[in-house]
């Protein structure tokens, strides 16, 4: 008991609060990343649809059903902090497989570049691209790009996925631990794109919520 009572505290005490916007309604996007609404503990991830990096369809709720889940989601191959996360997160992928996760990473590139990154490094970590930006709508996390930082982007050659009102969106980068049901157990959403949980981080909070998934 005492030790999941300091794993709690550490837990809490690692996850940055965004606002909560309780007129926000569920799968809007938000203005900024600081009014994201993500998915509370409890909550089920939505039915949607996404596209592997071949091209082919798949549910999201037909890969949770199968084991417990870690998604992720990302800003993009072009991100060098997602690429971070990305190889801390290498060096636990065998450890959370062990504990019975499957990982899926989903950002708003096409598919095809979901095949370069894949490419590119070998992960274990399932590369899903939400390019519709449905499952990013629905898990609460995307938000609409300032257009100065829009223009940035595009000077570097970055080409951002755009919504039905060709505004760019982003998912503020985050963690979602789901059970076989598709509940959400654990969330850290940050809207600080530049900061990220430790692998450390992640592979305690996995173990200490193996026996409830």
């Amino acid at each position: 008991m005492k030790k999941l009572f300091v794993m709690a505290a550490f837990v809490l005490s690692s996850i940055v609060c965004v606002t909560y916007a309780a007129s926000l309604e569920r799968g809007a996007i938000a203005q900024d990343a600081s009014s994201v609404t993500p998915l509370l503990n409890g909550q089920l991830a939505p039915k949607t649809t996404l596209k592997m990096a071949d091209g082919s369809p798949v549910s999201l709720q037909a890969l949770t059903m199968q084991k417990p889940t870690i998604v992720l989601f990302y800003r993009g191959g072009w991100c060098p902090y997602c690429n971070e996360q990305l190889a801390q997160l290498k060096d636990i992928e065998n450890d959370l497989v062990d504990l019975g996760y499957q990982i899926l990473a989903i950002s708003p590139e096409t598919p095809k570049r979901l095949q370069e990154q894949k490419l590119e490094t070998e992960f274990l970590v399932t590369l899903l691209s939400d390019e519709k930006l449905d499952t990013i709508r629905e898990f609460g996390v995307g938000f609409y790009l300032d257009s100065a930082t829009e223009e940035k982007y595009k000077k570097y050659g970055i080409n951002l996925t755009v919504d039905n009102n060709g505004k760019s969106v982003l998912p503020a980068p985050s963690i979602f631990m789901l059970n076989k049901k598709g509940q959400v157990l654990f969330s850290y959403v940050n809207p600080d794109f530049k900061v990220r949980p430790s692998a450390d981080l992640v592979l305690a909070v996995a173990k200490t919520l193996k026996e409830e998934m």
